[in-house]
């Protein structure tokens, strides 16, 4: 089942939002009120100790009070979907601060490069486009105005689901529906990209993601199968299938490759424990299994402290489960109308956003499990979300 088809899917129920656009605008004054309180009251109560301390460690504390600032250095928040719109978000207001059309393709997956300076959207063509029938990545500057795209590249003849950055900037990939993962080489500077690896995976990839060494991806895909490609060695390493027959929609690798996490259309998730050795054949043993959810799960994420699962799906849900309780379920996110497609964690694993077919993206705290932003604007599902709020440029 791929996206559009989901959405066709649920497109009979997607006829309640029009009267949420004045609450919103409501919630927004209060929202800005209450955070002016809280600020006044926070600096009566650190007067008397910042009175004692250098300036430089009074702006350190400030920025501990706001881990989510409203800082285009500090938070790059974006989010896409169906309107062929991209949104760039001040994550504190929930104010658009920028929009970029993205003509002709509707956006399925973005990513934002380590050092926070290039955006990459990666989507479907429109069918009516027969010339242009190659399925692009687009890469934006996102310290630049102009709304177009500096690179285009891809060559895929399917959907695009999935795209991402090497860790120092040296390469990409692509995943896509047509059964292709393939990495580029961007340091040369070429418009398109060099294409220096296309592996067949042999069936429509649903997600791809880089393991923490940078030298291994994971994708999964349509006919159940759970692959481990290594690109020195050119060449499949595993190959896991949890449940036959069954699409495994999303796949997760640990920030420290001690686990990886893939999750299927109907609702369960598998686990299995990645060693951390230099051998040629690493060893990969189940952890455990179980039922997330009783619909389709669109998207699993393990958080950067790898203490945190998160889960997406169709039932309008987003569910919490610990890595370090046995996969015990912690929280429920409820507050999505319809399909919840993406989700991304803060750097500091205190906070999610949640994009979702009701045209909403949500910012929750995870201590309590509450909204506490919401980003209105799109006019179609939105089905991606992207988030860095790192400190640094690379992790």
């Amino acid at each position: 089942m791929g996206q559009g088809e989901g959405d066709d899917y649920e497109s009979e129920q997607l006829q309640q939002q029009d009267q949420e656009q004045q609450q919103q605008q409501q919630y927004y004054a209060q929202l800005q009120q209450h955070q002016q309180q809280q600020q006044q009251q926070q600096t009566q109560q650190q007067s008397s100790q910042q009175q004692q301390q250098p300036q430089q460690q009074q702006q350190q504390q400030q920025q501990q009070q706001q881990p989510l600032q409203n800082d285009s250095h500090s938070v790059i928040l974006v989010t896409a979907g169906y309107d062929n719109t991209i949104r760039f978000w001040e994550a504190l207001s929930g104010i658009c601060s920028r929009t970029i059309k993205h003509p002709d393709s509707q956006v399925n997956r973005l990513c934002i490069s380590p050092d926070k300076t290039i955006l990459a959207a990666a989507g479907k063509k429109s069918e009516t486009r027969e010339r242009e029938r190659n399925h692009s990545v687009r890469l934006y500057d996102i310290n630049n105005p102009n709304e177009n795209p500096f690179v285009v590249f891809g060559d895929h003849t399917g959907n695009i689901t999935a795209t991402g950055f090497h860790g120092e900037g040296r390469w990409m990939f692509t995943a896509s529906e047509d059964g292709h993962l393939k990495i580029w080489d961007t340091r040369s500077g070429r418009n398109p990209p060099v294409l220096t690896r296309n592996f067949g995976n042999g069936a429509p990839i649903n997600d791809a993601v880089m393991h923490a060494n940078q030298g291994e991806l994971v994708t999964c895909d349509q006919n159940g199968s759970v692959k481990i490609w290594d690109l020195a060695a050119h060449s499949c390493t595993h190959e896991l299938v949890p449940e036959e027959g069954v699409a495994m929609r999303s796949v997760s690798v640990a920030s420290d490759g001690s686990m990886m996490v893939a999750a299927n259309n109907k609702g369960r998730v598998y686990v299995w424990r990645m060693s951390n050795t230099s051998s040629d054949n690493p060893e990969i043993v189940p952890i455990t299994k179980f039922t997330a959810h009783n619909d389709y799960i669109l998207r699993c994420l393990l958080s950067p402290d790898t203490k945190l699962l998160a889960t997406c799906s169709a039932d309008k849900t987003v569910k919490i489960w610990s890595t370090e309780e046995d996969f015990k379920l912690v929280l429920t996110l409820t507050g999505h109308q319809r399909w919840v497609w993406d989700c991304a964690f803060s750097a500091d694993s205190a906070y999610l956003v949640t994009a979702s077919s009701d045209h909403v993206s949500r910012l929750w705290e995870l201590g309590q499990g509450e909204t506490i932003r919401q980003y209105n604007g799109h006019h179609k599902a939105a089905v991606c979300v992207a988030l860095n709020d790192l400190s640094i440029g690379y992790p």
